[in-house]
């Protein structure tokens, strides 16, 4: 039986969910304004059900997101509410590791809006001199292309903390990434700077199998955690769109997605959790499942 570090899931969707707001491009960032706390809820009660990391609201904490808004003087202000509020939650439960979330810049699943490293990566990196003094790991997630991957990588190694490595793939052929370029092509990017784990995410669970047998050749720590979206819509690719351009499935129940965690363990996967529209119920049933089998959550 293994040693399995379990993520927690979704915050955007929990947030849409929760605030009953109309979401925008903003939303989950949007919401720390809004809503003071609620963030630090849904941590706790990813905690609650098991999950041993929670993963900071900082996905979209971005100066091209928040100039669109005039909200850019918020920046550093934001980042810091965003690790306030899962270090309450920590703090409640007594335990627990805390994971920076840096997401892609511009626009997420669209691997046509890469920036060239050069840009990209001081970016990144002033985002991890925030976060760093304050997380136990940088999880650079949501990428879609090899090059994005290398810009986000370059920039977070600069924060002091080791960074897990975690891309978007096709929904329909899971050993590529939504740029088209294969998994194991992130090979060149684990070479040239320290990535201590490589994960899939934000793709239909039945996509992260053949993105995991990519993984598992990499030598690193390896694992996913899929959403809950049917598909990704050619309407949420436009510049500024929101969820609303998306569908989540009614069958994706805890049941069915455990089922499919499971497996992503059997395959030799250590780190699982979930992505949008994944949530608390969902994350409780994996853990259940875990200890059912044998397995030791970190």
């Amino acid at each position: 039986m293994a040693e399995i570090t379990l993520l927690d899931g979704g915050m955007g969707q929990e947030l849409v969910a929760r605030s009953g707001d109309d979401p925008t491009p903003l939303w989950a960032t949007r919401v720390m304004i809004d809503h003071p706390g609620m963030v630090r809820d849904i941590h706790a009660d990813y905690f609650a059900a098991g999950a041993t990391v929670a993963t900071t609201n900082t996905y979209a904490i971005h100066h091209d997101r928040l100039e669109r808004f005039d909200l850019d003087h918020l920046f550093h202000a934001l980042h810091l509410r965003a690790l306030a509020e899962a270090h309450e939650a920590r703090g409640a439960r007594g335990s627990g590791r805390i994971a920076g979330s840096m997401g892609p810049l511009i626009g997420t699943y669209r691997p046509e809006v890469t920036l060239p490293v050069a840009e990209a990566a001081p970016k990144y990196a002033e985002i991890a001199r925030i976060l760093g003094p304050h997380v136990d790991l940088f999880l650079c997630e949501t990428l879609a292309s090899v090059e994005m991957c290398e810009g986000a990588v370059k920039g977070a190694a600069e924060g002091g903390k080791p960074v897990w490595l975690s891309v978007t793939v096709d929904d329909y052929d899971g050993s590529k990434l939504r740029s088209g370029e294969p998994v194991t092509d992130l090979a060149r990017v684990i070479a040239a700077y320290p990535v201590a784990a490589v994960l899939a995410n934000c793709s239909v669970p039945e996509a992260m199998g053949d993105a995991l047998a990519g993984l598992k050749t990499l030598g690193l720590p390896f694992g996913a955690y899929a959403n809950g979206f049917t598909h990704i819509s050619g309407n949420f690719l436009s510049e500024a769109a929101t969820v609303k351009e998306l569908t989540h499935r009614h069958d994706l129940t805890p049941e069915k997605y455990a089922e499919f965690a499971m497996a992503w363990v059997d395959m030799g996967a250590t780190i699982v959790g979930g992505c949008c529209e994944v949530g608390p119920a969902h994350i409780r049933h994996l853990a259940e499942r875990l200890r059912a089998q044998g397995h030791t959550i970190v």
